[in-house]
């Protein structure tokens, strides 16, 4: 995996996971609200530097690992929670915590 891109995944990763700390401190002290972090996600394009960043990562899987090992990678991917979905259980409902 080329270092650039390494870089620009990780620049990006770093951009997203200060700024979601930053609303959710902001939202908890009630300076902002779901607007805010919908504006942020949509102005920062973040859905795109997401879906960057996982091709980044599975183009760098897809050479260093068997077939049989990314498909075992895909399934379990395809296991996770999703926003929209029956399955995806929103963390202001559960209460197993």
């Amino acid at each position: 995996m080329p270092l650039n891109e390494v870089v620009a995944v990780l620049q990006d990763l770093n951009e997203f996971v200060v700024s979601l700390d930053r609303l959710g401190s902001r939202q908890a002290s009630g300076n902002t609200d779901e607007y805010t972090v919908g504006k942020f996600i949509a102005d920062w394009d973040v859905a795109r530097r997401l879906a960057r960043a996982r091709r980044v990562i599975s183009v760098a899987l897809d050479a260093q690992l068997s077939e049989e090992d990314n498909a075992e990678i895909d399934a379990l991917c395809d296991q996770g929670r999703f926003y929209g979905t029956d399955s995806a259980i929103s963390p202001s409902t559960d209460q197993s915590s």
